[in-house]
């Protein structure tokens, strides 16, 4: 089977090229790599284009954020797979791919996740570490979601129940997650293990507005699908996360 793995940039001059590199640096023969860039005024492009044909499908043009764009990317996929690794983020090793496609063959599954680990840029200091565990019915309940990052799953599950919403802000990708997962009830597998290296930060996190905006969006989620959530569930999602720090 082959898999394609998607890069969403926009301005990620900085980053882009340790992103390319982890991706085609994979042990993994069938690897389709996409690149969407929402028409970057910096390096962007450039450096991409610098790769040839080792990208094998490249757009740039505006968009409506990096969700229209990740859309864009699975639309342009020809892969039985789809992973989604950001312009910012890295493969922890060279064998990623192949312990994903593995995975996938041995369990039969619908997705395969992992975990993942946030990293100072500067001083390359492990800051955060999110082990998922395995899945078991029902925890999404108790505020559980895998690392969207580490998350691969069939491009059919796309084809058949849609890609990221618009509407949801930063929580679309938990959006998605829930309703592949939760309300469909894709079949998960686990690897136990750092998929995904991640630089730290992110818009839903840098601000106590951005996080009280995000829970909104995390209780629209349920909502949208038609579930009703635990009352602590969506305040469990983010102490969840507190312990990543601790752990």
């Amino acid at each position: 089977m082959k898999i394609s793995v998607i890069t969403v940039a926009f301005n990620a001059e900085n980053t882009i090229r340790d992103t390319i590199e982890s991706v085609l640096a994979q042990d993994f023969g069938e690897v389709e790599y996409i690149v969407v860039d929402g028409k970057s005024t910096d390096a962007t492009a450039e450096i991409v284009k610098s790769y040839g044909d080792r990208i094998a499908r490249f757009i740039s043009e505006p968009d409506q954020g990096i969700y229209d764009a990740m859309n864009k990317g699975i639309q342009l996929a020809t892969g039985e797979v789809i992973g989604l690794l950001n312009a910012d983020d890295l493969y922890a090793s060279i064998d990623v791919l192949s312990q994903v496609m593995d995975t996938f063959l041995s369990s039969g599954s619908d997705a395969v996740y992992g975990d993942l680990q946030y990293f100072d840029s500067g001083t390359g200091r492990v800051t955060r570490n999110w082990r998922a565990g395995g899945y078991r019915s029902g925890i999404f309940l108790w505020g559980w979601m895998p690392p969207h990052p580490s998350f691969f799953i069939r491009r059919s599950w796309y084809q058949k129940h849609g890609g990221f919403r618009l509407d949801m802000g930063t929580a679309a990708d938990y959006e998605l997650m829930l309703r592949m997962i939760h309300k469909y009830s894709a079949k998960l597998a686990y690897v136990q293990k750092v998929l995904v290296r991640m630089r730290a930060g992110g818009v839903s996190n840098v601000s106590v507005k951005n996080r009280l905006a995000a829970n909104r969006n995390d209780r629209r989620a349920w909502q949208l699908n038609g579930i009703r959530p635990y009352p602590v569930t969506i305040l469990l999602k983010p102490f969840r996360k507190i312990l990543q720090f601790i752990r």
